[in-house]
């Protein structure tokens, strides 16, 4: 399904993947795309067992890029469940493996609310705020945490 082994092991390893070609299944992707409001190839999503999209990445992304995104997604899954520990966790993880990424400002962000929703502690929020600003200070998930600033 995806070229680079890493990829197509963690999504065997984590996911149920399911895939409809645009061509080759027509009706299919007609029916989904409508229900899922998916307007661009690639899109993939993530669902929870009820079937309800926990995260989505559109358009093609080489290994380094969809990895991370492939790790938030488990991360929102865990998150909009209430499993806070787990939640940080995972969003952690992806911090930790690509650190560099476009999603790791991302993932610092939800690292720091999932903790903050665990205890209760502002304290969570004010140290993701200072890291996001010291190492992600142009991103949108700085500015967004920015209100946290002390």
């Amino acid at each position: 399904m995806y070229p680079d082994e890493r990829v197509a092991r963690f999504i065997s390893e984590n996911f149920i993947p399911a895939r409809v070609h645009v061509r080759e299944q027509a009706d299919d992707f007609k029916r989904l795309g409508e229900r899922f409001g998916a307007q661009w190839t690639p899109s993939i999503l993530t669902l929870d067992p009820d079937g309800v999209e926990r995260h989505r990445v559109e358009g093609f992304l080489e290994a380094e890029e969809l990895l991370p995104q492939l790790m938030l997604a488990l991360a929102h899954t865990a998150f909009q469940r209430g499993d806070w520990p787990d939640a940080e966790r995972r969003f952690g993880e992806a911090l930790s493996q690509f650190p560099e990424a476009d999603s790791a400002p991302e993932a610092r962000y939800w690292m720091g609310v999932s903790r903050y929703k665990a205890s209760g502690d502002p304290v969570a929020l004010g140290e993701t705020e200072r890291d996001l600003a010291a190492r992600y200070p142009k991103s949108t998930w700085a500015r967004k945490a920015s209100v946290w600033k002390k």
